[in-house]
């Protein structure tokens, strides 16, 4: 299943969750906000079948604006870094200290207001960033909450999937050396959607094209299969002595590609846009400016 989070376009409209029904349609569903829903697992899976058995009247998707899936996070969104190989050494010569990729995941966070739509206006925040990158990830949902949980347990704890762009202020990052949430946390820098796919869709996450697009132009170009660190570990180490809670946002990483690496280095510019796009989990359309 699809699930989004949705404002209608009239003024003051409060957001809704709903279910897509076919390519173009959605029904409306019943549910406070998608962390309600996702607390309620099987049964809330269970009462969305049978919505979409039911009478209910499908909406068009185009008639509505289409909010992150999770618009204000709980909490940080949790993320990644380094974790393809080709990335981390696309990175080497931005590196003083760092020259083996680590042995443990290496854990960042974004803020929730970072978080923005995934079709969206990406903010410039000049005279804040002149060299703001791109960096497409795969987001993990945790459904059932936990504690130390193990990598063999760990696939259970997963609600579904999103596709995230891990949008990057690159001098503000190096700025302040190895902590990196600054740089990473710009409002609107953390554009995810179009929607959460459950995971009882996405039997394959081990392999699932990842792309980046800037102007219609590939940057990226990868696959989840060349991630170092797999799922079920990264939420077995990040679960270590800290509870994950229903909701929690997973940014897996991104792989090679990303702007600052090029030669010379590109940046995102107003009226650029950005395409974000994961293979059977979606594909988001951002506006910089």
């Amino acid at each position: 299943m699809r699930l989004l989070t949705y404002v209608s376009k009239k003024k003051g409209a409060a957001p809704r969750v709903g279910v897509m029904s076919g390519a173009e349609h959605f029904v409306d569903l019943k549910f406070e906000d998608m962390i309600a829903l996702i607390r309620g697992g099987g049964k809330s899976l269970s009462s969305i079948k049978r919505t979409l058995a039911g009478k209910s009247k499908p909406q068009l998707l185009s008639s509505v604006r289409l909010l992150a899936p999770i618009p204000r996070p709980h909490k940080n969104v949790f993320c990644v870094g380094w974790n393809y190989l080709e990335h981390f050494e696309e990175g080497a010569k931005a590196r003083t200290n760092v020259t083996e990729i680590p042995k443990h995941p290496t854990f960042f966070t974004k803020s929730p207001l970072a978080v923005n739509g995934p079709y969206d206006r990406i903010p410039v925040h000049a005279g804040v960033t002149e060299k703001l990158d791109w960096e497409v990830e795969l987001g993990v949902i945790i459904g059932r909450g936990g504690i130390n949980i193990k990598e063999a347990d760990a696939m259970k704890h997963v609600f579904g999937y999103t596709v995230i762009n891990d949008v990057s202020a690159r001098e503000v990052q190096r700025r302040h050396g190895q902590q990196w949430f600054k740089g990473k946390s710009l409002d609107g820098h953390c554009p995810m959607g179009p929607w959460i796919v459950t995971a009882d869709k996405v039997k394959d996450w081990w392999d699932l094209r990842v792309v980046t697009r800037v102007n219609g132009e590939i940057k990226q170009d990868s696959n989840t299969r060349h991630m170092y660190f797999k799922i079920p570990r990264i939420i077995a180490e990040l679960s270590a002595g800290m509870t994950l809670e229903p909701g929690d946002i997973i940014s897996t990483g991104t792989p090679a590609g990303v702007g600052h690496a090029r030669t010379p280095p590109e940046f995102l510019k107003a009226g650029d846009f950005l395409e974000t796009e994961i293979a059977g989990i979606g594909l988001m359309r951002n506006k910089i400016g």
